[in-house]
């Protein structure tokens, strides 16, 4: 009984820890002013993103509209996209586990979670890479954002 006790404190302990930390972490971590990190996100989106959004973040033409199967295509990442409408914790979320997961319900999403294949700072990179290439504006304006989901 004591280490089932035991055990379910440290689950709760470590999903509490997580669910506290994510927002700050993926925020603070993604230095899309930091040439080094963007370079990685670079090297990072080419290798497991392009594929499916673009080489230059362009995502899949038709990207509104679901397929025969009920999926969407992969959405720009570029200023073109909605990509840049999310607070970066959730960006986070979605790259680390995969949009099913996030959004839940029966929601149809090719998009798989990367959490076994990138690390945290690579993930923080990527999207630190994404955000380097918008517009000022909608860097300031998704700063805003972030600064309000914290």
């Amino acid at each position: 009984m004591r280490k089932a006790v035991i055990a379910i404190a440290a689950v709760a302990a470590i999903a509490a820890a997580w669910y506290i930390s994510v927002p700050s972490q993926a925020i603070a971590n993604v230095n899309y002013r930091d040439p080094e990190t963007v370079a990685l996100g670079r090297t990072v989106y080419v290798e497991h993103c392009a594929s499916c959004h673009g080489e230059n973040l362009e995502g899949q033409p038709n990207w509104q509209e679901r397929d025969a199967d009920g999926y969407l295509p992969a959405p720009p990442h570029d200023e073109t996209g909605h990509t840049w409408h999310h607070p970066a914790a959730q960006l986070f979320e979605i790259t680390k586990l995969g949009t099913e997961a996030i959004v839940g319900g029966g929601y149809k999403s090719n998009m798989i979670g990367f959490g076994d294949l990138l690390t945290d700072a690579e993930i923080h990179a990527v999207l630190a890479y994404i955000k380097s290439t918008w517009p000022r504006p909608i860097q300031e304006r998704h700063d805003q954002m972030d600064a309000a989901s914290q």
